[in-house]
C-alpha cells in the first residue's frame, strides 16, 4: 500500500521535522528501492494499491516495479485493507506498508511460510502498529479491522482482539520512520 509520491501528501509527521522536500525524498527513495527489490522475486505476485485512486490509472511512471497498480478506494486504513483482502484473487495474501526501511524479501517469504500453519500473520512495529498483515484467506476470511485505533500504540492489540479462535503468527518487530528522530535512528544504525 502506498501513497502517490507528491509533495506535501506523504510522510506528514516526518515533514514537520525535516521539511516536505526531505520527507518526499525519503519516501520516494525508500518506496522505489522496496518495490524494485520485492518485484524482482518470482515467489510472489506484486500488486501496488495506491491512493489517491487516480494514481492507479495515471501513475505507472511513479513507481519502478513489475506488477499491477490498483486503487485503494475510500475509507479509513482498515476499510481500504479489508477491501483488498476481499477482492484480490484467492490464496494467501501478505500486505505491507511503504515506510518500513527494514523490510526484506526474507520477511515476506517468512510471512508466506507462516501462513502454512497460521491463519493470520503480523509484523509488529515498534510504535504499536504493524508493518505487515497477511492471511491464508481459505476458505474466506472476514478482515479484522473494525474498531481499530489506527496510528496508535493500540493498533496491533485492537486488531488481534478482533481475531478470536484463529491461529496468529508474529514476525520480527521493525521500526517505521514517522518522525525526524526515527530517521536519525535509522541513519545512526546504517552508519554502524
Amino acid at each position: 500500500m502506498a501513497r502517490a509520491p507528491r509533495l506535501g501528501t506523504v510522510k506528514r509527521r516526518l515533514a514537520r521535522d525535516i521539511g516536505t522536500v526531505g520527507a518526499l525524498r525519503f519516501y520516494r527513495g525508500h518506496t522505489a528501492g522496496l518495490l524494485r527489490d520485492l518485484s524482482a522475486d518470482p515467489r510472489w505476485r506484486l500488486w501496488l494499491a495506491v491512493t489517491p485512486d487516480s494514481a492507479a490509472l495515471s501513475g505507472r511512471g511513479l513507481w519502478p516495479f513489475h506488477g499491477d497498480l490498483l486503487p485503494q478506494g475510500r475509507g479509513d486504513l482498515g476499510r481500504r485493507m479489508g477491501r483488498l483482502f476481499e477482492t484480490l484473487p484467492p490464496g494467501p495474501l501478505v500486505m505491507i506498508g511503504s515506510d518500513i526501511p527494514g523490510i526484506t524479501r526474507a520477511h515476506i517469504g517468512g510471512a508466506f511460510k507462516s501462513l502454512g500453519a497460521a491463519d493470520w500473520v503480523f509484523g509488529p512495529a515498534e510504535d504499536g502498529g504493524y508493518w505487515l498483515v497477511g492471511a491464508r484467506r481459505r476458505p474466506v476470511v472476514r478482515p479484522p479491522f473494525d474498531g481499530v485505533r489506527w496510528s496508535s500504540a493500540a493498533t496491533l492489540d485492537d486488531t488481534l482482539a478482533n481475531l478470536k479462535d484463529v491461529r496468529v503468527a508474529l514476525l520480527d518487530r521493525l521500526r517505521d520512520v514517522d518522525t525526524g528522530a526515527d530517521l536519525q535512528l535509522l541513519r545512526d544504525q546504517a552508519a554502524r
